[in-house]
């Protein structure tokens, strides 16, 4: 079967970056900004030029130094931001505007006290400057998630005409649901007569949760651009997250999509980014995970010591982890017992477990977790 491939826009050096204490700087944006490149990413946003000088820099010293993924900036639909994008993207291999304005009736209203028509034209103008200075230009209908679609239909042909290579269509509040979002993304396809000159590109937040969700129902809907970050990191409850971006689109072939992502470099991508923004990744997150690829569960322990993929559809050398665990709780039966001592050098016959299990019952009442040194106590006991 034929696969298209899903552009992986990463947002994790502008809109992680947003989030209260993950300020980065320059040095550190072009470290994480090298390993994006070699993890396979194909679009980087670095930065908001116009915001400060120091995100001037960034974006400029990342444009020196990416020489195969695009570099992008993000303005608004403002003359000086374009200009000041453009200028800080001008060593850029591949450079990319990311320009754009509000798309839902309660942005024009409330946040731009404005007319839809005035929106257009604002959008058209801002399209046509970037296009002037980039050959490659990406347009976000912000709040795309509550526009009225065929009011965003209109906005979209407007700007492909103007010059727009990729039109970004961001669940901004992480409103939708999967299906709409899909059905936002089939609605544009087959009602903007110049789609085909333009890549659709998701951009959900994760308010409801929904963001890789969102993400994945509008990639099966069209889009090709999946924007994204680092741990779900950003704005509020977070983006979509890269990594599950990547893993589902790996397992699930009959998608018939692919990226161009190196998975075995996603739990180093992870730590990385936590420990330099200093954001801790909770333990269950998925994919990357402390927990990930542990099991406590007798039940599940078993399985997984019978057959790994009874209870794992990842394997951990798939995304840079070194192995799965056993965590041995109150809840953990006699094989999985048996398969720790078995690891530490203890080999037991049944009866000499089966004693050893009543044993380590106690333990694992009293704690929340057994450890290798209770393990060891009370093999020395049964020698």
């Amino acid at each position: 079967m034929a696969q298209d491939k899903v552009f992986i826009f990463d947002t994790t050096l502008r809109d992680g970056e947003q989030v209260p204490g993950c300020k980065l700087n320059t040095e550190e944006k072009i470290k994480l900004a090298l390993e994006l490149e070699t993890l396979g990413v194909d679009i980087i946003e670095a930065g908001f030029p116009v915001s400060s000088p120091g995100d001037f820099a960034s974006v400029n010293e990342i444009s020196k130094v990416i020489k195969n993924a695009t570099v992008t900036g993000l303005t608004r639909a403002v003359q000086k931001d374009i200009e000041v994008a453009a200028e800080a993207l001008k060593p850029a291999v591949r450079p990319r505007i990311h320009t754009g304005i509000g798309s839902s009736d309660n942005h024009i209203k409330y946040k731009f006290n404005t007319t839809r028509e005035n929106i257009i034209e604002r959008a058209i103008a801002a399209v046509k400057l970037a296009r002037n200075l980039v050959p490659d230009v990406e347009f976000y209908a912000e709040d795309a998630g509550r526009a009225d679609l065929q009011f965003l239909a209109q906005l979209t042909e407007a700007v492909i005409k103007a010059g727009a290579t990729v039109v970004n269509v961001p669940d901004t509040t992480g409103f939708c649901l999967p299906h709409q979002y899909q059905e936002k993304m089939q609605y544009l396809i087959n009602n903007v007569s110049n789609i085909d000159k333009a890549i659709l590109s998701c951009h959900c937040h994760n308010d409801l949760g929904l963001a890789t969700a969102n993400s994945i129902a509008g990639a099966i809907g069209g889009a090709r651009q999946i924007e994204c970050t680092i741990n779900g990191i950003g704005e509020r409850a977070g983006n979509t997250s890269l990594e599950e971006v990547a893993m589902i689109i790996k397992k699930h072939p009959e998608l018939g999509l692919y990226t161009n992502i190196d998975t075995t470099r996603l739990l180093p991508m992870s730590r990385l980014v936590s420990d330099t923004m200093r954001m801790v990744v909770q333990p269950n997150k998925a994919v990357v995970g402390d927990n990930a690829f542990s099991h406590s569960s007798g039940i599940h322990q078993d399985g997984f010591l019978k057959e790994a993929t009874t209870y794992e559809i990842i394997a951990p050398e798939e995304v840079g982890a070194d192995t799965s665990k056993i965590v041995l709780t109150a809840r953990s039966g006699r094989s999985a017992l048996a398969y720790r001592f078995k690891n530490l050098g203890y080999e037991f016959d049944r009866n000499q477990v089966d004693e050893l299990y009543q044993q380590f019952l106690n333990v694992a009442d009293a704690k929340k977790e057994v450890q290798d040194s209770d393990l060891k106590e009370m093999a020395e006991r049964v020698n």
